[in-house]
């Protein structure tokens, strides 16, 4: 057993097992999408879709994180996070997703925008990495029956580092969709503009 970070005061009111059978039901599949896609891209199955899968994935899993970020706090029953087995060891796809992305794997971002605007450099694959492994620790806890814990742990750890980290490789994602769609050469773009040009101009009426 571990002792869990300090992440609420003991005067806030919890949120009741209901609502959080009820959010469960819709944040779990998602995560465990969430998942499956990031095991799936790296295994190198989906190269031609591999960006799209990602950015889908990663808008339904910030999507799910955004519901437990909005609730209110979680508060497990004990203070210590009870044995969930030996976390995965997510080094290997971390390495699969770096191969995958290479040459497009780093990228700058500022660390925090409102207390310390400073531009640090980050990697793709080690945050998609990092977001598993956050996910797949409170499946273990979820899985076992630890319906609070897991609950609990996915909240802290959203709004503690896996919420900011997917937000951050969605965009770039979203960028390299961008250039890959819209960055073409002047000539190739200027033939389009003329086929469509005489296209508008064949279906105009006389």
């Amino acid at each position: 057993m571990t002792n869990r970070p300090t992440a609420h005061e003991p005067h806030l009111a919890s949120t009741q097992p209901s609502e959080l059978t009820d959010v469960a039901a819709q944040v779990v599949p998602s995560l465990r999408n969430f998942l499956t896609s990031v095991v799936g891209v790296a295994s190198g199955g989906e190269p031609d879709s591999a960006i799209s899968l990602l950015v889908l994935a990663l808008s339904d899993v910030l999507n799910a994180g955004a519901q437990l970020g909005a609730m209110t706090d979680i508060v497990p029953p004990h203070r210590f996070e009870p044995d969930a087995g030996a976390d995965s060891d997510v080094e290997p796809l971390r390495e699969a997703l770096a191969r995958i992305f290479d040459g497009i794997d780093a990228f700058a971002q500022v660390a925090d925008p409102l207390v310390a605007p400073t531009v640090e450099t980050s990697h793709v694959s080690a945050d998609l990495a990092l977001i598993v492994d956050n996910l797949a620790h409170g499946l273990q806890h979820y899985d076992a029956g630890h319906q609070v814990e897991a609950m609990w742990w996915w909240q802290f750890s959203y709004l503690s580092t896996w919420g900011e980290r997917a937000s951050g490789v969605l965009r770039v994602l979203q960028l390299i969709l961008t250039h890959v769609r819209l960055d073409v050469p002047d000539d190739v773009a200027q033939e389009a503009q003329f086929d469509a040009l005489h296209s508008v101009e064949a279906h105009s009426p006389n």
